[in-house]
């Protein structure tokens, strides 16, 4: 049975061959095949099969993206170098110099270990070595990580016949490195493939929760679909365009994202699902737009949904026209409209392009596709640290994108998010270095705006200008996206005297901490605890240049110091709002009555532990509370954990600020912007015209805070911004 189905996939791999490859090199093919077979004809998959099945398949995937009959043997051939010990250059002399070299560089790859050999350590250098070597091997000839990608492509089709923990890390590595990728490379069908096998093994309830919810609307759908694309069939027909009109499905992860995305806007798994598609293939790009014209005459367009990538296309290479209209039943269709060219194109990414193909005709589209491999490795020679390299490719290179113009109209891609200062440093560093200001379609715009698909940038630049802000590092302030862009900012900063780094540090560091209430004096040991610096001043550097996040050394201290000494408890002082048993688990328990003390305000993202009352249920405390260190019945203390991420927590803010028309209304402002409750303001005159602002907000967690603070920071006449911890002493009982 199993011979059978073997020479069953063997037939299907050489009639797709066939559809595009010459009869002798399908001789190739058959004779890379009946090595391969006899090489691994001992060995057996985890699944039981013959290992033969796994190259075999990865060879159908290759054959399916067209690529060459070089390609196509290396695939059947890529495990025989390392598991069976045949010498590359008994490779070379079978089946020629071009498929030994690809099965060598495949034989690398395989050599690659993402994972840290200690289980929960990720290991920075050496994930930015093997992603350096993955990249390079890249540029020397991508059909080595093509051919990875189907390699990969197999193993997480048969994953479920691996031990849990190696199922795991396969497909988070998978998630992270293996689909972006595929993603980068143009390989859509691959990528979301990649995506929905692994999503079904790191989330297997969500997934089978969302398939369950596809499987019950697909009759309803289908139907719909087929009535819609009746309608436009016989649209085209009159116009005399010829037509090819495809469903397009639903991916599983896709789906679980634009979840995760709608899901806080209130929008159902219906509302999500119902947003339907038609692809549109024609012949001429004439008919694009004549197809296009008969769609909005059949269905009125919406507003602020259309895109022509067909004159200005996506990465110099994606065309196609993207429209929504509103269709049938008053639902929304997207409708993609290219030649079938263009398609195969958008379908098969690089492989469509490839130089190699028989005849070595070189195409400059698929360089033009690969300048970003190029780019990122001339980055790669500029970056002082391994995790900047990482962070680069996973945040810069893997995500998606937005396309800019330049004033001449270059295009340039940038991870969606970014701002003009990204833009500015990805023309050149001395551009960004440089920046005062931007345009953005002509109109001066703030340095922190997210750029939007077709924006035309126009840069500023001051022949005095300093250098770049220390501000643009501030994550909270949402100036910087890109890694890139962060990485030569904090390069500027380094190379400035030490001193000066040490300085503006200590000055940053002691800013934070009297805003969160605390003092130098009382925390400089658990400071150098947390921290990988070995004296105060090396810490100080840090902070000066960027190299430490302000933020993060923060929010660590926070949690290990005691609130100010605490005033007395107010006689009939009304109950704090209680929290839900949802929202907070009292571990080991079913649902018990629980509620925030009032001594220390614990906030989502703060430790904490809970006090069982002799009638109130259960208190919530911070760890580091007065009370909690001070309570001799230890027993009534009781593990706890913040449950769901939705609840709000109150935290008082003091605000120090000089007094001005307008000083309420900004903070109002910046505060509803972050979606924050302000359930209580007190405001406290002082003659010298400052005002001393008491605000009680209802904040989701210590991150959503921090965020808070340092806009409010930025509001025009405020002097300071704290969290209050000097709050009421509550008895715990």
């Amino acid at each position: 049975m199993a011979q059978a189905r073997e020479k069953e996939g063997l037939q299907h791999l050489l009639e797709q061959a066939r559809g595009y490859l010459p009869e002798d090199r399908i001789r190739l093919i058959e004779e890379a095949y009946a090595f391969a077979e006899s090489c691994h004809a001992d060995q057996r998959r985890e699944s039981g099969e013959p290992f033969i099945v796994h190259p075999l398949d990865a060879a159908l995937t290759i054959a399916s993206l067209q690529l060459d009959a070089d390609a196509v043997a290396a695939a059947l051939l890529h495990d025989v170098q390392e598991d069976c010990d045949v010498p590359n250059q008994e490779l070379k002399r079978r089946f020629g110099a071009e498929v030994a070299k690809l099965v060598d560089g495949v034989t690398k790859l395989k050599r690659i270990a993402w994972q840290s050999p200690e289980p929960g350590i990720v290991d920075g250098a050496m994930q930015a070595e093997n992603l350096r070597k993955m990249l390079l091997a890249m540029a020397e000839d991508v059909r080595v990580v093509i051919i990875k990608l189907a390699d990969r492509l197999h193993n997480m089709r048969t994953l479920e016949h691996l031990e849990a923990a190696k199922r795991l890390s396969t497909a988070q590595e998978t998630m992270e490195i293996y689909a972006p990728l595929a993603g980068r490379l143009g390989i859509w069908q691959m990528k979301w493939e990649l995506e929905d096998l692994a999503f079904c093994h790191l989330q297997p309830e969500k997934y089978q929760e969302i398939a369950q919810l596809i499987a019950s609307r697909r009759t309803t759908r289908e139907r719909y679909i087929a009535q819609v694309e009746k309608i436009l069939r016989e649209e085209l027909t009159k116009q005399g365009v010829e037509a090819a009109i495809q469903g397009r499905a639903k991916h599983i992860y896709s789906v679980y994202q634009k979840m995760q995305k709608y899901g806080d806007q209130g929008k159902t798994f219906n509302e999500i699902y119902d947003l339907l598609a038609l692809r549109v293939l024609v012949n001429t790009v004439t008919d694009c737009y004549g197809a296009l014209g008969a769609v909005h005459g059949l269905w009125r367009p919406i507003p602020g949904q259309f895109d022509d990538y067909i004159a200005n296309p996506k990465e110099g290479v994606y065309q196609s026209l993207h429209s929504t209209v509103m269709c049938l039943g008053a639902r929304p269709l997207e409708v993609p409209i290219r030649t079938h060219e263009m398609h195969r194109l958008a379908e098969y990414g690089v492989a469509a392009h490839w130089r190699y193909k028989e005849g070595g005709r070189q195409d400059v589209r698929f360089e033009e596709r690969l300048s970003w491999l190029r780019q990122l490795l001339e980055w790669q020679r500029d970056m002082a640290h391994a995790e900047e390299f990482v962070e680069t490719v996973k945040t810069d290179v893997f995500q998606d994108q937005v396309f800019v113009y330049t004033p001449k109209g270059e295009i340039k891609d940038l991870p969606a998010g970014s701002t003009p200062i990204d833009f500015a440093y990805r023309i050149h560093t001395d551009l960004g270095q440089h920046c005062i200001g931007a345009k953005v379609n002509g109109r001066l715009v703030a340095l922190n705006q997210p750029l939007e698909n077709g924006d035309v940038v126009e840069i500023l630049v001051g022949r005095s200008s300093r250098g770049p802000s220390r501000d643009w590092l501030n994550r909270n302030l949402g100036y910087v996206q890109t890694s890139h862009a962060r990485q030569k900012i904090r390069q500027w900063f380094r190379k400035q005297e030490r001193a000066e780094n040490i300085e503006k540090g200590r000055e940053m560091l002691e800013k934070e901490l009297r805003r969160l209430g605390l003092t130098m004096a009382r925390c400089k040991d658990e400071l150098l605890r947390q921290s990988r610096y070995d004296t105060l001043d090396d810490l100080y550097a840090a902070l000066g240049f960027g190299g430490a996040s302000l933020h993060q050394v923060a929010v660590r201290l926070e949690r290990f110091l005691k609130p100010q000494e605490p005033e007395p408890p107010t006689e009939g002082e009304a109950p704090r709002r209680a929290v839900s048993a949802t929202g907070i688990q009292v571990l080991g328990t079913g649902d018990l009555l629980t509620q925030l003390a009032r001594c220390c305000n614990p906030v989502l993202g703060d430790e904490i532990i809970g006090y069982v009352t002799r009638s109130r249920g259960v208190t919530i405390h911070r760890r580091d509370c007065f009370n909690v260190l001070h309570e001799d019945e230890r027993q009534r203390l009781v593990e706890v954990e913040w449950g769901r991420s939705g609840d709000l927590y109150p935290v008082a803010v003091n605000i120090e600020a000089w007094d001005r028309v307008g000083l309420l209304r900004d903070i109002s402002t910046i505060i509803a912007e972050e979606k924050v409750n302000m359930v209580a303001v007190r405001t406290q005159e002082r003659e010298d015209r400052t005002t001393c602002i008491s605000l009680t907000l209802e904040t989701q967690g210590v991150n959503q805070l921090s965020r808070l603070l340092s806009k409010l920071e930025t509001v025009r006449g405020v002097t300071s911004v704290s969290r209050s911890l000097n709050q009421a002493r509550e008895r715990l009982s």
